[in-house]
């Protein structure tokens, strides 16, 4: 009978998916002057080097673009703008979407937004959140993409854009409740199985999320949503994947140039996939790994992205960092054992 079994499993493979989420993505100025190398050269190499195995095992990986790709002085905070080679390195890290609906997305206004979608387009990768103009949209939207057998689409929302007004024609996608419910009915139309809405929302550093965020996810899953995935807070807030879908208030920073103890981290969810006893696609697994950030030095290494937990040997990873980084973890998995619902911690083995 095992035999059978294992026959027909090759015969007829399970579908099954797996989706990588990871957080903000920042460039502030010491990430940029640490990245900087003679001759206009920025590099990324060493940035994502330890996360980028598990991130491209992932079927499909989804990370926050939280700055403008603009021509001319690259900037930190307020107005982010970054070299092209960040974004590299961020696809050869493995990540397949980027989202772009976020606060700093007009941060070199419209020709910046203009400019970072044909440097994405160019790279080949995917996006969403904001459009050259509205006809860009309307042929883009809703996102739908085949993951392994699974069709998934992907929305992305701000809630605004630190008060710059677009200018022209171009399109942001902010938070609206009547246009996300628009847009995931045009989804499921489209033929989607899962419906991803990725909002930017919350109030920043605090670690739990606001009344608000709950009243905006409940909306979304009435409203057909199967999963909700928030980021702009900076921390990571609780995540939850119960009978009405799953929720993540926010990952946190991917990676930053932020130096106080809940921003110099954040989480990375993955999110698997399958087929139930009906043939019908539902997320039958969540988990999340904590990313820590390990400033460079300037013009000679870049900031480099690693993974922590409350088994790792920090003081031999971070060295002078080790207390910082001891305190981000320590908050992290207190808050997640305390407020998470079926999302685990991601347990490795050494």
């Amino acid at each position: 009978m095992v035999l059978l079994f294992a026959l027909l499993s090759m015969l007829f493979p399970q579908e099954e998916a797996t989706i990588v989420y990871a957080g903000d993505a920042m460039q502030h100025k010491s990430q940029l002057d640490n990245a900087a190398r003679p001759g206009g050269v920025y590099d990324y190499s060493e940035t994502f080097a330890e996360i980028a195995p598990w991130v491209s095992a992932a079927d499909y990986a989804v990370v926050n673009l939280e700055t403008t790709l603009g021509a001319g002085r690259f900037t930190g905070f307020p107005m982010f703008c970054s070299p092209d080679a960040y974004a590299v390195a961020l696809k050869d890290a493995g990540f397949d979407l980027f989202l772009n609906a976020n606060n700093h997305t007009l941060d070199r206004r419209d020709a910046g937004l203009r400019r970072t979608v044909h440097v994405l387009d160019s790279l080949g990768v995917d996006h969403t959140g904001t459009y050259t103009d509205a006809a860009s949209r309307k042929a883009s939207v809703p996102f739908v993409r085949d993951i392994n057998g699974f069709k998934v689409a992907f929305l992305n929302y701000t809630y605004g854009t630190n008060g710059i007004d677009i200018q022209g024609n171009v399109v942001v996608d902010y938070i609206d409740r009547r246009q996300m419910a628009a847009d995931i009915r045009a989804a499921r139309d489209a033929g989607a199985e899962l419906v991803v809405v990725l909002p930017h929302w919350g109030i920043e550093y605090e670690l739990t999320e606001r009344a608000p965020q709950r009243e905006l996810a409940r909306y979304l899953f009435d409203n057909g949503a199967d999963a909700v995935i928030g980021g702009h807070p900076h921390v990571i807030q609780p995540m939850h994947r119960t009978a009405d879908g799953a929720v993540v208030y926010s990952m946190g920073n991917l990676v930053s140039g932020m130096r106080t103890t809940d921003t110099r981290g954040g989480a990375m969810v993955t999110m698997h996939i399958k087929r139930d006893d009906a043939g019908k696609a539902v997320i039958d697994d969540m988990r999340y790994r904590l990313v820590y950030t390990l400033p460079g030095q300037p013009g000679r290494r870049a900031d480099r992205l690693i993974f922590v937990d409350p088994d790792t040997d920090i003081a031999a990873r971070t060295g002078a960092m080790a207390g910082p980084c001891r305190a981000f973890v320590s908050n992290a998995v207190r808050t997640f054992d305390r407020h998470n619902t079926n999302v685990p911690r991601h347990i490795t083995t050494r």
